[in-house]
């Protein structure tokens, strides 16, 4: 089996790759029976030089190769007809913009699969890049609040070289004694959390977080049912909650009555309440001054959350009384932190995490006869068609 290191075309331009160079020696001695080839890049955080210096080939052709493992998506024109690919398509919500990229891919007779299709048999994701997107975000927050309030100027997060040098730049910060809002259960949150804990800012519980002033910052992490109750009054647990959505709704504004800085690292799944509403927002009770919006669903549970900002510039204003964008530094609004693509700020450490993800979960199915059927499950196209899983794309790919 032949696998190639695809290089990154979409813009603007992504530094990031499934495989570092270390990562793939871990992949060829692992799987001695395989064969790599890293297609040339000059934008990718890992040099040509660093692969060869592993023992890799480095191409500028990789027609030869069977499998096809990349990051963004791949311009058409760049697709190379009857092979693998593995790549983040963002297609499998019938997204508009990608339309024509899915149906060029069955054209080309092309087998896709994409890394958000790569789940378990309970359907729980297995790869990602989420862990890193909670890194820089929470720190992204941390670097909002300092603009917005003038207490200090972090540099950007895509200018240090690790999650350990941005450890080291907010460990150099004096804050005051705010709250902090962290919702969330997955690798996004676990990330923003894991920046919190390094910075040593002290966890409370809901209740004391709820009724308490404290003499020091801290933060308090929130689930699904700690900001949602269901209508009848009854408490039942989480999988009720993700069963039956429409039964529930927010129950967010006692925690936005006491929050200063709200980084949002969850899951939103659809038919669930909004978090919290423009209406919502123009309530004097509505104290939050900083959304660190991981999760990015514009126009969505987060009624800030207007647009998704980019790495250039990533920080804008919410006016509350009109629930238009404005300056983040004019009085009396809320600060946007909703960059979308946050691991690209980070490419070396998300790389390396990526690729021991994909490592362990995807690389074996290639050599054990797809034991656990994860490829299965993640593969949307097959001999030209839609496979059964993902058939209801079908009448996505009819419109012209």
């Amino acid at each position: 089996m032949k696998f190639a290191i695809i290089k990154e075309r979409k813009n603007p331009p992504d530094r990031r790759v499934v495989f570092s160079p270390s990562k793939l020696k871990e992949a060829q001695t692992q799987f001695p029976e395989a064969t790599f080839t890293v297609e040339s890049s000059d934008i990718r955080v890992f040099s040509d030089e660093t692969y060869k210096k592993e023992g890799f080939k480095v191409a500028e052709n990789i027609a030869d190769c069977d499998v096809m493992i990349g990051v963004k998506e791949v311009p058409i024109e760049a697709l190379i007809p009857n092979k693998k690919y593995f790549f983040f398509s963002h297609t499998i919500k019938k997204q508009p913009y990608n339309r024509k990229l899915l149906q060029a891919i069955l054209e080309k007779n092309i087998e896709l699969y994409d890394h958000e299709t790569i789940v378990n048999s309970k359907g729980y994701r297995l790869i990602g890049f989420g862990y890193y997107a909670g890194v820089v975000g929470a720190y992204n927050g941390f670097r909002a609040w300092g603009l917005k309030n003038d207490s200090w100027q972090l540099p950007k997060a895509g200018t240090l070289s690790s999650q350990e040098a941005l450890v080291s730049e907010l460990n150099t910060l004096k804050l005051p004694t705010i709250k902090i809002l962290l919702s969330g259960s997955g690798k996004v949150a676990k990330g923003a959390q894991h920046m919190l804990e390094a910075m040593h800012i002290k966890k409370v519980s809901v209740a004391d977080y709820l009724t308490n002033s404290f003499n020091e910052p801290v933060y308090c992490k929130i689930d699904v049912l700690d900001y949602n109750k269901r209508k009848d009054g009854k408490v039942i647990n989480t999988r009720d909650f993700f069963n039956n959505p429409q039964d529930y709704e927010s129950d967010f504004m006692r925690f936005a009555k006491v929050t200063d800085y709200y980084i949002a690292g969850h899951f939103y799944g659809n038919g669930s309440p909004y978090f919290y509403t423009k209406e919502d927002v123009k309530s004097p009770d509505f104290n939050i001054k900083l959304v660190a919006d991981i999760s990015c669903d514009v126009n969505g549970p987060i009624a800030t959350t207007l647009k998704a900002s980019t790495i250039a510039d990533p920080i804008y204003g919410y006016d509350p009384q009109s629930g238009t964008e404005t300056d983040h530094k004019t009085e009396n609004t809320v600060t946007v932190m909703a960059v979308d693509n946050l691991p690209c700020e980070l490419p070396k450490d998300a790389s390396e995490g990526f690729g021991e993800q994909f490592l362990q979960h995807v690389l074996p199915a290639f050599f054990n006869k797809d034991a656990d059927g994860v490829l299965q499950r993640a593969k949307i196209t097959e001999n030209g068609k839609l496979t059964e899983r993902f058939a209801y794309l079908q009448d996505y790919i009819n419109e012209k």
